[in-house]
């Protein structure tokens, strides 16, 4: 039996509901249908990116921009992942630039623990910070938030996100240089 982990899930969540004694409509009423919804659209995009080739047309673009230099290939890869993390979510946004990175680290010695990889993961996991748009949890939280009569506006988490990612990624640029070219 090889199903996938999302089959098995949906089946254990379904068997649970079954034999609960709450009612389907109840459980039902809790789902973030609009944030399943949003995600589910992000998810189709990315998909239809790759299969028309634009991340292949990417990922050579950004080799050619690089062009071996690695310190600047990882500020760029950091820095630009914050900023188009912050205005994409960062789920689709990784599944985007992870064939990129991957074609990037080839080219570059295909080590599994290359900087360009963490660049990568600091920079769209800390970069999603920026706005309420940027990571899932974020746009669950405003959800909740609604939800319970304590909105949250796009405005009021931006303002503290932008200065908390600003930090962030300083300090990630700061530590990809020292680990990987300063004291390498």
């Amino acid at each position: 039996m090889h199903y996938a982990p999302s089959v098995v899930a949906l089946l254990g969540a379904g068997l649970l509901i079954a034999i609960s004694k709450v009612a389907t409509g109840e459980v039902l009423g809790e789902v973030e249908w609009p944030t399943l919804a949003f995600f589910a659209g992000l998810f189709v995009m990315v998909g239809a990116l790759i299969e028309t080739g634009v991340i292949a047309e990417l990922a050579s673009s950004l080799a050619d921009i690089i062009d071996g230099a690695q310190l600047g290939g990882t500020m760029l890869l950091l820095g630009g992942s914050a900023v188009l993390s912050g205005i994409v979510d960062n789920i689709p946004y990784v599944a985007t630039m992870a064939p990129i990175t991957s074609e990037l680290v080839t080219d570059m010695g295909g080590d599994p623990d290359h900087v360009m990889w963490w660049a990568l993961a600091l920079g769209a996991d800390l970069g999603g910070n920026a706005t309420a748009i940027g990571a899932s949890a974020s746009v669950v939280v405003l959800g909740i938030a609604e939800r319970n009569r304590h909105p949250i506006t796009l405005w009021q988490f931006t303002k503290y996100g932008l200065i908390v990612t600003a930090v962030t990624i300083a300090i990630s640029a700061l530590y990809l240089w020292l680990r990987y070219f300063a004291l390498a």
